[in-house]
């Protein structure tokens, strides 16, 4: 690939702050404030989960940029306040709230997801999607992913294309499904990529609610769907401005060695932290002070 065309790839992983990563991913004895600083040394970007679930506090959005290259960027979850639980109706006071919240994070934001429900279908939210996506301001690039396949139809395609919404491409097959290539219904509805390697959270918990699996070695190769993938990337990457690549836990095991291959198809090269990297240096540790939480 040429350069040109890697310099407009970033991938990364959703989310950045696992326990199952301790070891695996960070040094043992870094404190997990300082988890963000270490990841963004590896990668160019993450998508960050928290957001889902509320805004972030002024204080810490200004710390993730501050502790993050001039280089790093983000994508942020819309809350679930507003996907979930209001269905994209009647939330214009709480989705200006959430853009005042992140604007802090601008310089480094790049695409904001909006994460819809699998109940969330055309027969009962059409309406509510082109109200919303009229709303939306033109400052900040927004990705939405349907999680229903009623959605896959021409014209939902072209109302995206008329907002300048990115149609986000996403795996969610079970970890254990046969190592197939993904769904082909993959449309391209502006001038950037989103894909999110997910896999399937129903496989996280065993009927007693106990965790089925530890994140922190890759489970399961699916070597067909990630050279599925790279190719469908390197088929569009002429025609787009840029590529967010983003993988879970639960696509392989292990979400930044998926990045990692993920990266290795495309051509280039995402080293992991060796076993030197994750042992904390003398200067890390005198600045472990100024990062450690206030004692109550």
């Amino acid at each position: 690939m040429h350069l040109t065309g890697q310099q407009k790839i970033r991938i990364g992983t959703c989310a950045w702050g696992f326990d199952d990563w301790r070891g695996p991913l960070y040094p043992a004895d870094l404190p997990q404030n300082r988890w963000l600083e270490f990841y963004s040394r590896y990668f160019p970007a993450v998508e960050i989960d928290s957001t889902f679930y509320g805004a972030p506090a002024e204080e810490t959005a200004l710390r993730w940029i501050e502790m993050t290259p001039a280089t790093f960027r983000f994508a942020c979850k819309l809350p679930r306040e507003i996907t979930h639980a209001c269905g994209l109706r009647d939330c214009r006071s709480e989705l200006t709230a959430f853009l005042r919240s992140i604007e802090i994070l601008s310089p480094k934001l790049s695409v904001i997801l909006i994460q819809l429900p699998p109940s969330f279908t055309p027969q009962d939210g059409r309406t509510a999607l082109r109200a919303f996506l009229k709303q939306l301001p033109r400052d900040f690039r927004f990705g939405i992913e349907f999680r229903h396949s009623d959605w896959h139809r021409p014209n939902i395609i072209r109302l995206l294309e008329s907002f300048r919404i990115c149609w986000v491409w996403g795996d969610a097959s079970p970890l254990n499904e046969r190592n197939l290539a993904p769904f082909e219904f993959l449309p391209q509805t502006t001038d950037f990529l989103y894909l999110r390697l997910l896999g399937d959270y129903a496989t996280k918990y065993a009927s007693d609610g106990e965790h089925l699996h530890h994140y922190g070695k890759l489970l399961w190769k699916r070597e067909a769907a990630l050279e599925s993938w790279s190719l469908k990337i390197e088929r569009h990457l002429s025609k787009v401005r840029n590529v967010w690549g983003f993988a879970g836990n639960h696509f392989e095991g292990f979400a930044p060695e998926t990045a990692q291959r993920l990266a290795q198809r495309l051509g280039f090269e995402l080293p992991l932290p060796s076993e030197n990297d994750k042992t904390l240096s003398e200067q890390d540790r005198s600045q472990l002070d100024l990062f450690e939480e206030p004692k109550e």
